[in-house]
């Protein structure tokens, strides 16, 4: 069993709880401001397509490229397109036509918030997903050399902020509802200690990277499916390309910003 492991094991939760900040920015948000809502759908966007066609691709290509050093490229494809094809059955079995769920009678106003709302539910799913092996990384990086694991842990707790703020936001607003939206965003990070409990476990055996390099090679394919399908297209209808493409660059800065960190 590894010694000392309650540190690291600390440092994890503690980066996965820096998604509640993003949730506690919904305090500063007029819920019936449109306009905020497109930027920070657009925000969305940029932080996920970012994050996962740089750290994200990256690391399932590193993992993946010690037991296919020729053909790892073709496995990150395949996981990427079997990333899509989860994503493709979820759009197919969480429908965007809420009139069967919600009544011939839902109006207008009562469709457009059960779209906000789901948009912000599937961006909870895959960034709860992402961080998953986010913090079986940084549990083992902290268990071998603490001091790059405080560094790793930091940084990860930054570029955690803005992804609390793309769960939390359209859950409020579809909501009203502040406590749901921190609530959410709360969960999503506490997947990040879940996966360090993980490694914790299998430290002692063996590190399946084979399997978490094909495992991130599929969400970044969630992830850049959700980002193109559901939150870019909320954020044109709801503003208009400007504040959309203004969310986006906004969402690529501060996340790279916050990622610069760990090298």
């Amino acid at each position: 069993m590894l010694e000392n492991w309650q540190l690291p094991l600390l440092m994890t939760f503690l980066a996965g709880l820096a998604t509640i900040v993003g949730g506690f920015i919904t305090f500063f948000v007029n819920k019936n401001n449109m306009k905020v809502l497109s930027l920070g759908l657009g925000f969305s966007a940029g932080v996920m397509i970012f994050v996962s066609l740089t750290e994200i691709m990256h690391s399932a290509q590193d993992l993946l490229k010690n037991y296919f050093p020729n053909n790892y490229p073709w496995m990150v494809f395949v996981g990427f397109i079997i990333g899509v094809v989860i994503s493709k059955l979820i759009d197919t079995f969480v429908p965007d036509h809420v009139e069967e769920d919600l009544g011939e009678g839902c109006d207008f106003e009562c469709k457009r918030t059960h779209r906000i709302k789901r948009a912000g539910l599937l961006t909870a799913i895959a960034i709860a997903v992402h961080n998953f092996p986010e913090g079986l990384g940084t549990f083992l990086v902290s268990s071998q050399d603490l001091t790059i694991g405080i560094s790793v842990a930091i940084a990860i707790a930054l570029h955690n902020i803005p992804e609390g703020i793309a769960v939390a936001l359209p859950i409020y607003h579809a909501t009203g509802k502040k406590r749901k939206a921190i609530w959410y965003s709360f969960w999503t990070g506490m997947t990040e200690p879940l996966g360090a409990l993980i490694g914790l476990g299998l430290l002692s055996w063996f590190l399946p990277q084979m399997f978490i390099g094909f495992f991130l090679a599929a969400v970044v394919g969630i992830m850049i499916y959700i980002a193109f399908d559901t939150l870019l297209p909320l954020s044109h209808e709801y503003g208009d390309w400007h504040y959309a493409i203004s969310g986006i660059m906004a969402g690529i800065i501060i996340i790279w910003a916050s990622l610069l960190l760990l090298h």
